[in-house]
């Protein structure tokens, strides 16, 4: 007895019995997120705490997927180690865009499970971009946030060490577009002043929300008008670079 099975079913059979990762696309193109907890989506039900990547898709119209794959507390090291990069790669296609923006905790050498050499970041940023540009990919290089940081005169300082200008000397280096988030945010920070630059960040009153009934002051971490805001900086910076992204943007 003939049975005539259509094609497309057979495909996916074959997929589920190799346990082959394929993607299906209706062809548009998707921008991968990966990073850490700046970047992170996060929970919404009594809970203050927004990352930048979780606003990115409002200021996108239908056109273009989004998927935000970054983690809090990761860094290049235990992104790789967790095995959360080449799941991205398998599924990647021409066309497709991949904001990279690690260093806050790969420079954190008190934590051992995520800190990163600056050699071994290099390395690993180097891997995110070739392996991206080997799919047609575009890889695009962020630095990392500014904390929150002012001395005892009010003075603003970072904390970043050499990190910042490691992705900006592979940015160069294999000519990847770079949104300097870092020189950005500290502007955003510095122009807003000591108190003002709390609203960006998670500086919440006691019992606001039954989460925190004690309060909560993160200078890392943002408040969703402080995520929209570093959400609008990675947007300028598209439109300064002129990417082809750029032509997903809302109107």
């Amino acid at each position: 007895m003939n049975i005539n099975i259509p094609k497309r079913i057979i495909i996916f059979l074959l997929i589920l019995s190799t346990g082959c990762s394929v993607r299906i696309t209706d062809k548009k193109p998707t921008i991968f997120l990966i990073g850490d907890s700046t970047m992170a989506d996060k929970p919404t039900e009594d809970n203050p705490e927004r990352g930048w990547g979780q606003m990115f898709p409002e200021f996108f119209d239908g056109s273009v997927r989004i998927e935000n794959h970054a983690k809090n507390g990761r860094s290049t090291r235990s992104f790789l180690f967790e095995n959360r990069w080449k799941p991205i790669t398998d599924r990647l296609i021409a066309g497709d865009y991949v904001f990279i923006q690690f260093g806050h905790n790969d420079q954190s050498k008190e934590k051992t499970d995520r800190y990163t050499p600056p050699e071994d970041f290099k390395k690993n940023l180097i891997k995110f971009v070739e392996e991206t540009k080997n799919k047609q990919a575009q890889p695009i290089l962020c630095t990392p946030i500014m904390r929150r940081r002012f001395d005892e005169n009010g003075k603003f300082y970072d904390v970043h060490g050499v990190y910042p200008d490691i992705v900006r000397e592979v940015a160069k280096e294999y000519n990847v577009p770079l949104i300097d988030m870092h020189r950005k945010s500290e502007k955003v920070i510095v122009e807003a002043g000591e108190e003002g630059s709390k609203k960006i960040f998670l500086w919440i009153k006691p019992g606001e929300y039954k989460s925190l009934p004690e309060g909560k002051e993160d200078n890392t971490h943002f408040s969703e008008s402080g995520a929209k805001v570093m959400a609008e900086l990675a947007v300028a910076g598209i439109k300064e670079l002129k990417l082809g992204i750029a032509d997903h943007l809302k109107k």
